[in-house]
């Protein structure tokens, strides 16, 4: 009978070594050996999956990306040192010189700062589209359109993009689909399910979930993540072993853990949408916002991440953040611990003010990643903080 993807998360090992251990070892090593020349030369050229250099590959980290596989549905995947070393592998594996990139137009910053200054310097063109206008993504193709890329929901914004027209429209062009699913999760959201062609995450967010290591990973049909593979196997973006084994151990409980973490977000979100000091507030389980639909089509729950415009623009964000006393200010998210930021002046600080307010990232936007605390406790710290503002 076959296993839950839940289950598959927890019992996916690498074999059992002759020390009969329970819980998988970290294989921290540089290099394999081999038992002769034979074995050697047949594992450089390919002919056996022999590991070779824990920069082609290594048992802890294989673990790990086929967890994620089994979690995403996806036939294959690599796993990086980095989520932004996966997002730049994502492109540079299929993207050449003359080749034209589709990106919605709420995307992470780093992100776009790859799709603006980098891709152009190989002679890769690009186009943003809006992400809450998809009716427009398909007038932007052109001849030379090699792939559409989105995230949802969108960092910062929490835009919803309905991944099934985008799969359907990818498909209709013969694009590939390459979906960053970092704010979803794998346990709330599966993109392959709905025509994505790879999916990649940032592992430091809810993957890890307690701030602990980078990684990144990506995963989808076994041809591409092939040629991935060799792109990544000769440019070096290798995930740490230790890094893999921590990652593959907190896999085991990112079910449970997005179960809490999305219901202290609805709760708080709900207690704060009609707040005085705020504008509006965005939570894709909220009736009012404006893709709710699309959210319960697409997604389990509304995930960890609550984003709200203070009234009083940039001065009442910073008295919000500095007048806080247990939410921690960090550039990460998905922690245990709730997270606040301010991203026009952090994580996306290095866009324009025409380009952030194009994506809705007004002066007095606020983020929050909720953490896994008593919701009244995250509730209270944030309530006295806006009385404040």
């Amino acid at each position: 009978m076959p296993q839950h993807p839940i289950t598959q998360a927890i019992r996916i090992q690498t074999p059992r070594t002759d020390e009969m251990e329970h819980s998988s070892p970290l294989f921290l090593t540089s290099s394999f050996c081999f038992d002769n020349a034979e074995e050697m030369r047949a594992a450089f050229a390919d002919e056996t999956d022999d590991n070779i250099y824990s920069r082609f590959s290594n048992p802890g980290v294989q673990e790990f990306t086929d967890r994620m596989c089994a979690l995403e549905g996806a036939e294959a995947g690599f796993a990086t040192a980095s989520g932004m070393s996966a997002v730049f592998a994502s492109f540079m594996s299929f993207l050449k010189k003359g080749d034209h990139l589709i990106s919605c137009n709420a995307i992470f910053g780093s992100t776009h700062t790859i799709i603006t200054k980098y891709l152009p310097r190989f002679g890769i063109e690009y186009t943003y589209v809006p992400a809450g206008r998809p009716q427009e993504w398909e007038a932007a193709i052109r001849p030379n359109t090699k792939m559409i890329y989105l995230e949802s929901p969108t960092n910062p914004g929490l835009d919803i993009i309905d991944l099934e027209f985008a799969g359907k429209l990818a498909r209709k062009h013969a694009l590939l689909l390459n979906v960053d699913n970092c704010f979803a999760t794998p346990v709330n959201q599966r993109p392959i399910d709905f025509g994505a062609d790879l999916v990649v995450h940032s592992a430091t967010k809810w993957i890890d979930g307690q701030g602990r290591v980078l990684g990144g990973v990506v995963v989808g049909k076994k041809e591409l993540i092939h040629e991935l593979y060799l792109f990544c196997r000769s440019t070096g973006p290798s995930m740490s072993p230790f890094n893999a084994w921590v990652l593959s151990r907190s896999l085991e409980t990112l079910d449970v853990r997005m179960e809490r973490h999305s219901s202290n977000a609805l709760y708080i979100a709900q207690q704060l949408e009609n707040h005085p000091a705020i504008s509006w507030l965005r939570y894709p389980w909220l009736k009012s916002h404006p893709q709710h639909e699309i959210a319960r089509k697409q997604m389990k729950n509304g995930g960890g991440i609550i984003c709200f415009d203070l009234k009083g623009g940039v001065e009442s964000g910073r008295r919000f953040l500095n007048n806080l006393n247990m939410l921690s200010l960090t550039a990460n998210l998905g922690d245990t611990r709730s997270i606040a930021s301010h991203p026009a002046s952090t994580t996306h600080a290095k866009l324009t003010e025409e380009e952030r307010q194009a994506v809705n990232i007004t002066p007095g936007l606020i983020r929050i990643s909720v953490g896994l605390e008593h919701r009244d406790d995250i509730l209270s710290d944030i309530l006295q903080t806006l009385d404040k503002c």
